[in-house]
C-alpha cells in the first residue's frame, strides 16, 4: 500500500474515532499509536489472518489487534463509505469505460470487486446483484458493432 494512502486511511479514521489516538496511562506509560493499530488492522484485512499473527509484528495483544481490527472497519465505513463504498453512478461508469477506452480495453470495466472473474466470486459478489436484477447506471458504449446502454 502507497504510504500516502496509508496515512489518508489512518487520518481519517482517528479523526473519526477516538480509540485510535495515543494516549498516556496513569503511570506515564505511551500506548499504543494509531499507527500500529491501523497497521494490524490492515494486516489481518489484507492476509485474511489472525490477531495471534499479527500480535507479534505490531508488539500489541491479540485482543487489541482484534478490538483495532473491529474499531477500524467501523471508522472505515463510516469515514470513507460515501465516497467509496456505495453503487457505482453513471459517471464512474462513464470514467472506468473512458480510461479503458484510452487503454485500448475499450467496453471493460476492470476488475470489479477483485474477483478477477472467479466464478464463485462473482456469484456471491453484491457488487453483482443490482446489475443482475437489471438495474445498473444507464451508459451507451459499443462493442464489436453491438450498442450497450448499461454499464
Amino acid at each position: 500500500m502507497a504510504r500516502h494512502l496509508f496515512n489518508r486511511i489512518q487520518e481519517g479514521v482517528v479523526a473519526h474515532d477516538p480509540y485510535f489516538e495515543c494516549e498516556t496511562d496513569a503511570l506515564g506509560k505511551r500506548g499504543f499509536s494509531s499507527y500500529q493499530k491501523c497497521t494490524a488492522a490492515i494486516h489481518m484485512l489484507a492476509y485474511g489472518i489472525p490477531g495471534d499473527l499479527v500480535d507479534e509484528y505490531v508488539r500489541m495483544s491479540e485482543s487489541t489487534c482484534l478490538l483495532s481490527l473491529y474499531n477500524f472497519c467501523k471508522a472505515v465505513v463510516a469515514v470513507f463509505g460515501p465516497e467509496y463504498l456505495r453503487q457505482p453512478n453513471a459517471a464512474d461508469t462513464e470514467r472506468l469505460l473512458a480510461t479503458n477506452a484510452a487503454r485500448v480495453f475499450p467496453g471493460m470495466l476492470g476488475s470489479i470487486d477483485c474477483s478477477h472473474n472467479d466464478t464463485n466470486m462473482l456469484q456471491s459478489s453484491p457488487v453483482f446483484a443490482r446489475p443482475a436484477e437489471g438495474h445498473s447506471p444507464p451508459v451507451n458504449f459499443e462493442i464489436n458493432g453491438h450498442q450497450y446502454n448499461k454499464g
